[in-house]
Formats: C-alpha cells, structure tokens, sequence
C-alpha cells in the first residue's frame, strides 16, 4: 500500500498481516492518547499533527485513536488527516461514556451505536476501518449484546473490522473466543505473558494483535534514575508507588545486555523485542513529539532479525531472576 503526500512517496516502512482483516499494516503504527494531552500532559495541536503527518511520511499507514482521546478532539484531527490519505488504517474505539462526571464504562448496544455514528462524524468517513470496544470486562463480552451491536454495525457497513482493547488476557481470550478481528494488548520486555499466553488461541482464530504499551510508558526508555519523579498531571504519578518505581527501574538492569552492536539503545532494544514477535502485526507507538517519533523509528533499525536468536533465547531466564514471568 502506497500513500502519497505532496508528490511524495514515504519510505519503504514494513507492513505486516493483520491477522484475518485482509488490511496489510504497516509494522509501526501511531497512537493518539499521549498527544490528546490525557496522560501526560498538554500537547499543542500543531505539534500532534506535525507527528501524525511525519508518521505518514516514513512509512506508516496504521493511526490508533479512540473515542475518548481529548474528549474527540483525536478523531478530529485524525479526519484532517484522511483528507490528503483515504486509504490510512483508522482503529477508533468505543464505551467510554463522557457524558457523566466520572466518564463511566458503557457498552450497551443504543450507546454503541450512537458512538459508532459520532465517530464517523468526527472522522470524516462513512465506514471505520476498525472498531474496538475500549477496555471491557470479560462479562461485558460473555454477555454478547456488545458483540452482537459489533455484528449488526458490520452488517450494516458502518465498520469493516471490530475487535477488543483488552486490559488483560481473560478478556482477550473471550473476545477471541466471541470472533474479535483485532485484539489491542499490552506488550513489552517487563510484560509479556498476557501475549504468550494468548499464542495459541491467536494461531487458531487468526486475530489480529496490536501491541501497546511498547515502552511501558516511558519506562523501557531506560533514561530514569530511581529517585525519578513525574510533573503534576501525569498520570504515572498514581500509576506506580515510589517504591514500586524503584523496583522496576531496578529491573531493567536484566534486559540491558540486549544494547549492543547495532541496538544502540534501550529504547531500540523495547520496540525490536515487540517486533520480533511473529504474533504482532504492529506496535502502537506513542511519541508526543516529531523528535520522538524519528527517534524510535531510528533506532528501530531495519530488521527483520530485530534482536539476535541468542538473545531473545536468553530473555526468559534474566527476567526470571528478576521476578518477571513471561
């Protein structure tokens, strides 16, 4: 799939399979949630385009967004994108409701329905390519109204693909179970068991896996001293305690062998592990800025062979010394 920009063809990024879909993605996709500002802090809208548009630039074909992201605002800018790129990969998703003060889970077929029509309007377009249910629980998949609203909106062309955002693995394994297309799961050096776990019911269904959460949010960018502290409205302030933090940056210690020879940095070590991975279609990359963007994509590097036989062999046993099961 080639997309073109100002007479401008992009870069030969690799694309993969995404599962049974059909699409061909590009290995390296772009997220949205860090640049709506939600997580990390503000970012300027201008800069959230620069990044989306170098995005497309290089190679990738794949924009993962949400609903949710900046109260819409994402899928807003995502449609100025499809303007020039009709043929990118939108992934949105649905069953955060808004509307109420905290947002709440909803994931009743009248609310998904409107939501799916919102995201169209937001977006630009009359059919998302991909729409996935954002963070339900197992039950809220065994029960099938939500699978079955996925279905009938399928039916009626209002999306081509539907599929999960899992927080873990039971609900993965219900949502394969139940014929999601695509599972958004995440996947790094200090997480992987959830994937694993997960191998064989993939093998069989031919889902589609995205990964998120390739750098642990920021922490397999092995920049952090351990007394590291983050600025008010980061939401990693309540994600780990100050001993917790401590304890995972220690850990790093056992995956750091992996920077050598053409690996020039921890960061680059984190995304070729998610890549090397015969499961993974693509790895939802979160940079919050144009410099952090080419970063990761150069130090990448080409693959295919993205870490050494040797080292992946070796990975199980150093994050078991650490209490890292995988």
């Amino acid at each position: 799939m080639h997309l073109e920009r100002r007479g401008k063809r992009p870069l030969a990024l690799r694309k993969r399979p995404l599962g049974k879909t059909g699409l061909i993605v590009s290995e390296l996709s772009v997220g949205t949630w860090g640049l709506a500002g939600d997580g990390y802090g503000k970012v300027e809208e201008a800069e959230a385009e620069r990044v989306l548009r170098r995005a497309v630039e290089m190679g990738f074909n794949l924009i993962d967004t949400a609903d949710a992201y900046g109260g819409g605002r994402m899928e807003r800018l995502v449609r100025k994108l499809l303007v020039d790129h009709r043929d990118l990969v939108v992934v949105t998703k649905g069953g955060v409701d808004r509307t109420t003060d905290p947002a709440r889970k909803t994931f009743d077929p009248e609310y998904l329905r409107g939501a799916v029509e919102r995201s169209c309007k937001r977006l630009g377009t009359s059919t998302i390519p991909i729409y996935l249910l954002h963070h339900p629980t197992p039950d809220v998949i065994a029960l099938g109204d939500a699978v079955g609203a996925m279905e009938d909106l399928k039916k009626a062309g209002k999306i081509a693909h539907w599929g999960v955002c899992a927080g873990d693995e039971d609900v993965a394994r219900a949502a394969i179970d139940k014929g999601a297309e695509v599972i958004e799961l995440a996947y790094n050096l200090l997480h992987s068991i959830d994937l694993h776990r997960l191998s064989g019911d993939l093998m069989v269904s031919g889902s589609g896996v995205l990964a998120r959460s390739v750098l642990a949010y920021g922490m397999l960018a092995g920049a952090w001293a351990k007394d590291h502290e983050f600025p008010e409205g980061d939401h990693r302030t309540e994600r780990w305690t100050k001993t917790e933090l401590e304890h995972r940056i220690a850990q790093l210690d056992a995956v750091r062998y992996l920077v050598k020879g053409d690996v020039h940095t921890m960061r680059g070590a984190a995304v070729r592990f998610v890549l090397a991975s015969h499961l993974v279609s693509s790895a939802v990359l979160g940079p919050r800025s144009v410099v952090q963007l080419e970063q990761l994509v150069r130090e990448t590097g080409g693959g295919p062979r993205y870490l050494t036989d040797d080292d992946l062999r070796a990975l199980p046993r150093a994050l078991d010394k650490v209490g890292i099961a995988t």
